[in-house]
């Protein structure tokens, strides 16, 4: 894995050689080293990924060459410029203000349109068994409503549906006002598999009160299951076996898991009086 100084170096040396201006001081996530800058009189944003799942990501970026995507202006190995999207609304604000319905519309109408396309010759994709491996983990150490949903995750992988690239990290703050160019993703991790699994995110997200409440789960089941043309107990199986995952993500971590397990209760309670 590439460390935090090697990003920043290689930042340094892209806006040389791309002839770019900085626009302020760089910046980093626990996976990325990013920069804001102008490339002639065009704002982008300069990011070069510290780890595999980032350079996976941004190759999955490239290949989807700004459709439904935020478009890859330059790259070069790993580094990639790409355009900034500076819209003024913003789904977060969209989800707590009122307008749940309608971000929760917006998520889905983007991501039919990135599983829409066909990426030729892209490799390097993890399978959604591979991905879920920190749930097997946990429903043994764990056991409980971990073991429900491992059982019931192991049965959509043996009968997969409509397998696709997957953008695999959905979610309010994934996907941006472009302006004029609608709404776009940023941020894949580059999975495979059944396109449901990408819808399953919405519903621990953004906020915990938001997340939780059993009126707008119910609510945004309806919506996903129609605008994303996803039959409600498949969706249902999927939102458990994430959640669960996402659970088991925070406890390694050692962080509070009340917010995933409480949506794959939602969830589990729905199933239980259908048929799956």
């Amino acid at each position: 894995m590439m460390t935090l100084s090697d990003g920043i170096t290689r930042l340094r040396d892209y806006v040389t050689l791309w002839q770019l201006t900085e626009d302020g001081e760089p910046f980093y996530t626990h996976s990325n080293c990013l920069q804001r800058v102008y490339y002639g009189n065009r704002r982008a944003m300069l990011k070069i990924p510290l780890s595999a799942e980032e350079r996976r990501g941004s190759g999955l970026m490239i290949g989807w060459n700004g459709q439904g995507a935020a478009q890859v202006l330059k790259q070069d190995h790993d580094a990639i410029l790409l355009e900034y999207l500076s819209g003024e609304q913003s789904l977060l604000e969209m989800a707590i203000g009122g307008q749940d319905d309608q971000a929760t519309r917006i998520i889905c109408q983007v991501t039919n349109r990135l599983h829409a396309q066909q990426i030729p010759s892209y490799s390097g994709l993890v399978s959604l068994p591979e991905w879920f491996k920190s749930l097997s983990l946990a429903a043994k150490s764990q056991s409980g409503i971990f073991s429900r949903a491992e059982s019931i995750a192991c049965r959509l992988f043996s009968q997969p549906q409509d397998t696709r690239i997957l953008h695999g990290d959905i979610h309010h703050g994934n996907i941006l006002d472009a302006g004029e160019r609608g709404w776009l993703a940023i941020d894949p991790k580059g999975l495979s598999g059944e396109r449901g699994f990408d819808f399953a995110n919405i519903f621990c997200n953004p906020r915990a009160d938001i997340a939780t409440n059993p009126q707008r789960f119910s609510r945004r089941l309806e919506i996903v299951s129609e605008t994303a043309n996803i039959e409600c107990n498949r969706l249902l199986a999927w939102i458990i076996s994430w959640s669960a995952l996402s659970a088991a993500w925070f406890i390694e971590d050692g962080e509070n898991p009340e917010t995933p397990l409480a949506v794959a209760r939602l969830a589990l309670d729905e199933l239980r009086d259908r048929d799956f």
